[in-house]
């Protein structure tokens, strides 16, 4: 019976070390010839400027990739590379109340957009070029530069973890 379980376990291994693609424990799916990767700058184009979002943004996708990733950060040319810009970062009125025969917004919803091209040196089929957009609502009880520093970290964070599923774990 132990033999038995030995040989199916070096089977399986045999087998998983043959795959031509690399995979994680975190999902990821990366080509195993790919050792680098590059993210750009990511300029702020909205007509609504939140000043550290390109920066914040530029940034935090770097860590995720660092982190998820077993391939070398470099300036720019990696293997796998992100490019794009912030398109849009509006906030609008999202839920209606009636106070006192008065309409008036009772919740709102901070969204921003950005535009991503992702390019795989390896398989163009990877390639594609999208927009992502992601949201918060809050009350409209607080003014917006209230809960910026608190929703935008938020938005980022779901952003890029879309970003990332589309081009590094093909859901």
């Amino acid at each position: 019976m132990k033999v038995g379980i030995k040989i199916c376990l070096l089977v399986l291994l045999i087998g998983i070390g043959g795959c031509k693609i690399r995979f994680s424990f975190t999902g990821v799916n990366i080509p195993p010839e790919a050792k680098t990767i590059s993210v750009a700058y990511f300029p702020n184009r909205a007509p609504i400027v939140y000043p550290s979002l390109s920066q914040d943004f530029t940034e935090l996708f770097k860590d995720k990739l660092i982190s998820q990733t077993p391939l070398n950060m470099m300036s720019d040319g990696g293997d796998l590379s992100f490019e794009g810009e912030i398109v849009d970062y509006n906030t609008k009125p999202m839920a209606i109340s009636q106070n006192q025969q008065q309409e008036q917004a009772s919740l709102n919803r901070l969204s921003i957009t950005i535009n991503v091209k992702f390019i795989n040196q390896f398989d163009p089929t990877k390639n594609f070029e999208s927009k992502f957009t992601a949201y918060e609502d809050y009350s409209s009880d607080q003014g917006l530069d209230a809960v910026e520093g608190e929703l935008v970290p938020l938005i980022i964070d779901k952003i890029i973890e879309d970003v990332f599923n589309k081009a590094l774990v093909n859901w």
